[in-house]
């Protein structure tokens, strides 16, 4: 037991643990985040949805984009930008490795009669010969990946774009860091059953790394028959920050705003948003 409660305590270093496949494809977590994509009015998954119609009118006019234009959503989830951004008429390329959120965006693309292509991959894996209009990936989830792999991400948004095109994201901002504080909870069947079916204890530990702006949310699921554990990684940006890591790329920061939507800038929210675009146009 002492053990145990060793490893469960334990604090990894900066994102020397990745679990980002176990935490989009386990089956039963999988359908829960599907569950919390739909909710439209929640922040869990995907932005409430009347913010995402608001945000994709905004994105629109922002980028210029007429009918026809190409746009590649980054992590899409179940379509909901897609959706929307298709109804205007732009050419939607959506990838994301969530075999349920990609089966309902799929099923509710061709009911709606809508022309979008969902790719069912890994992100970072994804290559292609198009080129965009747009490249965008909503919802934080730059901050989830490592500086190895944000770099690769990088480099493909900026060999994907074309001539004028541009990159919209959202990242979390070191106010979200400063609010955050290291904590230890344990609860029988935590978040309300979202980790497995069957009972389970979960322990769920928040750690901060003063020195990079990072947070981690340890999770340890511990069922009858197996033991697991979640690390959800956030990464916290300056403008500065962001700025800095996108210029290593050849790709400039164009504009930053309070969110995917438009809204000034609020340096005291806990996010915020970039346009880049290429540092060699």
């Amino acid at each position: 037991m002492f053990d145990f409660l060793q490893e469960v305590s334990r604090r990894p270093d900066p994102f020397s643990e990745y679990t980002a496949l176990d935490l989009w494809t386990d089956p039963h977590i999988s359908e829960r985040m599907l569950a919390y994509h739909l909710d439209s009015a929640v922040d869990s998954a995907s932005r409430k949805h009347d913010f995402i119609s608001r945000s994709a009118e905004w994105i629109v006019s922002r980028f210029g984009l007429a009918p026809g234009a190409c746009v590649a959503d980054f992590g899409c989830g179940p379509g909901l930008y897609a959706e929307h951004l298709s109804r205007f008429g732009l050419r939607v390329t959506g990838i994301d490795f969530s075999s349920n959120s990609i089966r309902y965006a799929r099923e509710r693309a061709e009911r709606e009669g809508l022309d979008i292509e969902y790719i069912e991959a890994d992100y970072l894996d994804f290559a292609t010969d198009r080129r965009f209009d747009l490249v965008m990936m909503i919802m934080c989830d730059f901050c989830a990946l490592s500086p190895r792999q944000r770099s690769v991400l990088l480099e493909k948004f900026r060999s994907m774009l074309a001539p004028r095109g541009a990159v919209l994201l959202d990242v979390c901002s070191v106010r979200m860091f400063e609010e955050q504080e290291e904590s230890t909870t344990c609860a029988p069947n935590l978040m309300h059953g979202f980790w497995a079916d069957a009972e389970y204890f979960g322990f769920k530990q928040t750690f901060k790394y003063e020195d990079v702006q990072l947070l981690l949310d340890k999770y340890t699921i511990v069922e009858r028959a197996r033991t697991r554990w979640i690390y959800n990684w956030l990464q916290c940006f300056t403008p500065r920050s962001l700025e800095n890591e996108f210029a290593e790329h050849d790709l400039q920061i164009a504009e930053i705003i309070g969110n995917v939507a438009g809204d000034s800038y609020d340096p005291e929210a806990i996010e915020f948003a970039a346009v880049a675009v290429s540092g060699l146009a």
